[in-house]
């Protein structure tokens, strides 16, 4: 049986955390999840339907689908993108993204979640992450990554702008603010290519493992 190892990768939008948890998941052959799904699921769900309770119709559709199923869907479009952070902010609804997390976690104890409040909330405690990673990237480098990642269907200017603001919306939260343990491993995906960042987040890895 392979030794327990849970990763938490944390940071803003298009920060290189989704590329280094990809990277880190393969090498260690751990279960990756992405908790920005969920809320880009939601956020369709909800931009779809317009529920009068947002709540309820979440706790009811979000239990009707695995995240297997959610991570094969197509929902990285500008207009969901906009609405994530707005929805993020609902304390009932991170509950339930919350609740889904857990579920997931205590059932795998070889795992790599990203996300925003992934350290300091989500695998604070029962259990608590093995090793923390915090990315940060500036805001061009950011911008133009997620313009590539949309296929320049709308202007550089607007993804910045939009990066901007999600970036303000997630620090400045009531509720799991985006944040940086103490104890996580800062990684500036903007001064380091895709190679040098796996090999510093394996050097960190491998030292904890030990």
């Amino acid at each position: 049986m392979k030794k327990k190892l849970i990763i938490a990768c944390d940071g803003g939008a298009a920060s290189g955390k989704s590329t280094g948890a990809k990277l880190i998941s393969k090498k260690y052959k751990l279960l990756l999840i992405n908790s920005g799904l969920y809320y880009r699921y939601a956020s369709c769900l909800v931009l779809e339907n317009r529920p009068k309770n947002i709540t309820k119709f979440l706790q009811k559709k979000l239990n009707e689908i695995s995240y297997k199923n959610i991570s094969k869907l197509d929902i990285y479009s500008q207009k969901i993108s906009k609405y994530v952070p707005i929805l993020a902010q609902r304390k009932s609804v991170r509950k339930i993204i919350d609740k889904l997390q857990q579920k997931i976690i205590k059932s795998n104890n070889r795992i790599c979640i990203e996300g925003r409040d992934i350290a300091s909330k989500v695998l604070n405690k029962n259990p608590r992450y093995d090793v923390a990673f915090y990315f940060k990237c500036n805001l061009k480098v950011a911008s133009f990554r997620r313009w590539h990642d949309l296929k320049k269907k709308i202007s550089l200017n607007e993804v910045k702008k939009t990066l901007r603001a999600r970036t303000k919306i997630d620090k400045n939260r009531a509720h799991s603010p985006l944040v940086r343990v103490k104890d996580s491993i800062l990684i500036q995906s903007d001064k380091l290519n895709k190679a040098q960042m796996l090999a510093k987040m394996i050097n960190t890895i491998n030292k904890k493992i030990k």
